[in-house]
């Protein structure tokens, strides 16, 4: 307790007003001064001996026993729920307080949990111990609750040897799911008991590197504990079935759930370990809240006065870092704790060098410089709690007071990593010369200099210093001799030399990297994919940007590189060549996709997005120009269309040269390049009959006449707009599609051909329209070159006629008794056809009609639901203005049943 003095005495200088306990704990009547009264021993306690020799000693950390029951103190002492009402004033600051709670932006402790448990390991052997009572069943009823709790701090306990780092965590999630299970079969001391033992476990250092990855562990069991007490009292507060709100008050909270959670708090009070007693008071916090409102605000100050008991630095820090978590959670806006947790810390921060710690160090064989690296998670989330949303002041007195009591390396890189970039950034100089004067004690400058540089990265400091900063910090760096470190620090300030400063200066930059990553090849450890890609988003000029990928492509890519290998490569092409872009300088863009196209020539995918996005580029040229093209653009287009054509059969995948020969007619036709559109179309025309029957998809064969029949419709719906070759006649490309059809071999299980053959009936339908339904700007169709020409139409019917008779002699084709359903099929879908698109007026046209639906019915195949649905149709259209011939046929269109 000779420690405990000076801190209290320093502490009392730190602060400018008196710490206030509150009156309600049980540990408030403990003094030094001897005891008078005589102890008086429990019935059936197993614990007399022991906590006879505890007395003998005057050990105040272990004297809550001694005299007076702690338990009855407490009960004596004032009740902390009636207290007097707030003033207005209080009342008004307090509402205030509440509502600034913790936003998004502040990183939670479960973001760094994983991170702890990964780097701090060890593969030292561990040991554990276990409470006999853990796996056994509940104790004898007779006993106390009291008795029990002292029976878990003194009776039977095992100690497990020997275990490997994953069998002690495996232990600790045992221990986790019995307080689970304890709690769920309502055995509370059970669960209790198990939540000390593991509390205790926080005293061992004996394998030192694990202690941060053992704190999370533990502390997971904590929280845990923490939220099951918690709701557990909160649930004894349902009234009505009404349960609390969140900003509920004390009064509101009934007499059964504050005994509930005096209760508790007693059992505690009474564990006699001082860390076991405030890890477990500190997991249960939050539920001062049901007691008084005042509550947490008196525990913090006290909690955090109890940490000076703890004698081991590495310890006692982690028990700040735990109690500053749980402030931030239930009370975030008590600052006051946050900051005496910290300058508490700087005071016994020199006891790192202590003869204590060297020996523990010795001992373990464990260097300086990796004990402190045990510190940063601690320190970091310390620091990190109180910069949050601090005013500036506030930081300026925690530099300086770092700089003054423990202007230490460790220290220091915690403070830039937790601190606003924009503060950092400011006084770079400043830090600057606390990273020169600060005690190194095995942390390098190096990575101060590395933390300076991060913060410069998200915020710029003040332009008069931004040279000598980087001079100050490349002296360092450039010392370096393990490429790693120099190239972990070399990376960041580089970045830092290119937003700042002109090519002197990043040539010089850069060519001090080269030096030092050339010998022995060491840039091929020093920069793997995710570092190496950031790196040439520096190089911010386009042309020059397209010159280093050439270089680096032209490495990689070659007529041996796997297929596979070819498909990652063309994604991570084709996605910086959508991102290339040189504005209005459109003959620059298509010099590049040219040039692309010279290099990427093996990768299809590639040239697949250079024809779309040249297309793309024409099309756009057609909006700024908005249709009207000068001599210039028009023969910009005409450049683009060629560098279409010529590329597409360089393709290997047919249906991709179909869809891309279509594509690009269609830009073609948009900028009235009208010879250039039918060459497309010419060439589409003339692939089809090389469509195979069977097509690779997805690494399986497959018929491809579903593929064939959907692009032939995209081709049919665009073949309405072009207009026919003054030297070829009319409708040649129509006749010349209708040609290929006839002669492709189709499956002999298939109706593809009839299908197409219908969509065929569709377009010529369409351009028997004295006004076509759609246009492309600035381009005459049909419709406005012949006029509706008797000839124009005339030469429509004979077409229509050939393709209705290519349909109805296919029809007869499926007279088999194996192929009736198709034919009832085909028959509806042909009647259809006709209905939506033929002029029934005409008695032919009519008759032909009324057979196709007999048909459809005659073996009994019909889709009846459909065929009623169709009539109904029928029926509405009759009556419809200048719609009567569709009365008559409706009366001659009999339903027949399927029977």
């Amino acid at each position: 307790m000779s420690k405990v003095s000076p801190w209290k005495s320093e502490a009392c200088k730190l602060e400018s007003v008196p710490l206030d306990f509150g009156d309600y704990h049980p540990l408030k009547p403990i003094t030094v001064t001897e005891s008078k009264t005589k102890k008086m021993n429990r019935k059936g306690s197993t614990s007399s001996t022991s906590s006879s020799s505890s007395s003998s000693l005057m050990d105040p950390l272990s004297s809550v026993l001694d005299g007076t029951d702690p338990l009855s103190l407490f009960a004596a002492a004032a009740d902390p729920v009636t207290t007097a009402p707030p003033t207005d004033g209080a009342r008004r600051k307090r509402d205030k307080d509440e509502s600034s709670a913790v936003g998004s932006d502040f990183e939670p402790w479960s973001s760094k949990r994983g991170e702890i448990l990964a780097r701090y390991t060890t593969t030292e052997k561990l040991s554990i111990v276990s409470g006999g009572c853990l796996p056994s069943a509940v104790s004898e009823k007779v006993r106390t609750r009291l008795e029990e709790l002292d029976d878990l701090e003194e009776g039977s306990q095992k100690e497990l040897l020997n275990l490997t780092q994953q069998d002690y965590m495996n232990r600790i999630e045992e221990l986790n799911q019995s307080l689970k299970d304890a709690w769920s079969s309502d055995q509370k001391v059970k669960a209790l008991k198990i939540v000390i033992q593991c509390s205790k476990l926080l005293s061992d250092t004996t394998v030192i590197q694990f202690y941060p990855s053992k704190f999370v562990l533990i502390t997971d069991i904590l929280d845990t504990f923490g939220k099951l007490v918690y709701e557990r009292i909160l649930s004894m507060c349902v009234d009505n079935r009404v349960s609390l709100p969140d900003n509920f008050s004390p009064e509101s909270v009934n007499d059964t759930a504050k005994e509930t959670c005096l209760n508790w708090f007693f059992k505690i009070a009474s564990i006699r370990e001082l860390i076991p007693r405030f890890y477990v008071e500190a997991a249960i916090l939050k539920c001062n809240k049901f007691l008084s409102k005042t509550g947490i605000s008196e525990c913090l100050p006290r909690l955090t006065s109890m940490i000076r008991g703890i004698g081991d630095p590495l310890v006692a820090v982690y028990a700040r870092a735990y109690l500053c978590r749980v402030g931030m959670e239930v009370a975030p806006q008590l600052k006051e704790s946050l900051n005496k947790n910290f300058f508490d810390f700087l005071l016994t921060f020199k006891q790192i060098h202590g003869d204590t710690v060297q020996n523990q160090l010795v001992v373990q064989c464990v260097e300086i410089p990796l004990y402190l690296t045990l510190y940063s998670p601690a320190i970091d989330w310390i620091l990190q709690c109180i910069a949050y949303h601090a005013p500036d002041v506030l930081l300026t007195e925690m530099m300086e007071r770092c700089k003054k009591l423990g202007n230490n390396a460790l220290l220091l890189n915690s403070v830039m990593s937790a601190f606003r970039a924009e503060f950092i950034a400011a006084r770079s100089m400043d830090f600057i010369g606390m990273i020169k004067e600060c005690d190194e004690s095995g942390f390098p400058k190096h990575l101060l200099f590395r933390s300076l540089g991060l913060n410069l990265a998200l915020a710029d400091p003040p332009e008069n210093d931004r040279l000598q900063i980087l001079n100050e910090a490349w002296k360092v760096i450039t010392k370096l001799k393990n490429p790693q470190d120099y190239v972990n620090c070399a990376e960041v300030w580089v970045e830092y030399t290119c937003r700042h400063f002109t090519k002197r200066e990043v040539n010089t930059v850069l060519a001090d990297v080269i030096k030092h990553m050339t010998p022995d090849r060491a840039f091929e450890d020093a920069y793997p994919q995710e570092k190496f890609l950031p790196f040439l988003d520096m190089f911010q000029k386009e042309s020059v940007r397209v010159e280093v990928c050439k270089c680096i492509m032209e490495s990689f890519i070659n007529a041996l590189t796997l297929e596979d290998e070819k498909r990652m490569l063309a994604a991570l092409i084709n996605g910086f060549i959508k991102m290339v872009s040189f504005g209005r300088d459109f003959e620059q863009q298509l010099s590049f996709y040219v040039e692309a196209r010279s290099m990427f020539c093996n990768l299809e995918p590639v040239l697949v997005q250079l024809i779309h996005s040249v297309n793309q580029l024409a099309m756009e040229t057609r909006r700024v120009m908005k249709g009207n093209h000068s001599r210039k653009t028009a023969a910009f287009v005409r450049a683009c269309v060629a560098f279409c054509f010529i590329t597409i059969p360089s393709l290997s995948n047919i249906f991709t040269r179909l869809n891309l020969y279509l594509h690009s007619g269609q830009v073609a036709l948009a900028n009235q390049c009208l010879s250039q559109a039918d060459a497309f179309f010419k060439a589409a025309v003339s692939l089809v009959p090389e469509v195979p029957k069977m097509i690779s998809i997805d690494g399986k064969m497959r018929p491809s006449d579903a593929f064939l029949l959907e692009f032939l419709c995209n081709f049919f719906s665009t073949l309405l707009v072009v207009p026919d070759h003054p030297e070829q006649g009319v409708l040649f490309l129509v006749r010349g599609l209708l040609n290929v059809i006839q002669d492709y071999t189709w499956e002999d299980n298939s109706d593809d051909k009839v299908r197409i053959y219908t969509n065929v009936l569709h377009l010529l339908s369409a351009m028997t329209q004295e006004a076509f339904i759609y246009h492309v700007d600035k381009v005459d169709s049909n419709d406005t070159l012949y006029g509706g020409d008797s000839k124009f139409l005339a030469e429509i019917n004979k077409l229509s006629e050939t393709v209705v008779s290519q349909i109805l002699d296919h029809l007869k084709t499926l007279g088999k008794e194996e192929t009736l359903k198709r034919q009832s099929q085909l028959a509806l879908y042909f009647f259809n056809t006709i209905l939506a698109h033929g002029d029934l007026r005409n008695n032919r046209l009519n008759q032909l009609s009324v057979n196709l639906w007999n048909l459809a019915q005659k073996h009994g195949f019909a889709d009846t639901k459909t065929m009623v649905k169709t009539l109904e149709y029928i029926k509405r259209r009759s009556k419809q203005p200048e719609m009567s011939h569709f009365s008559d046929l409706a009366l001659r269109l009999p339903l027949q049943s399927r029977t």
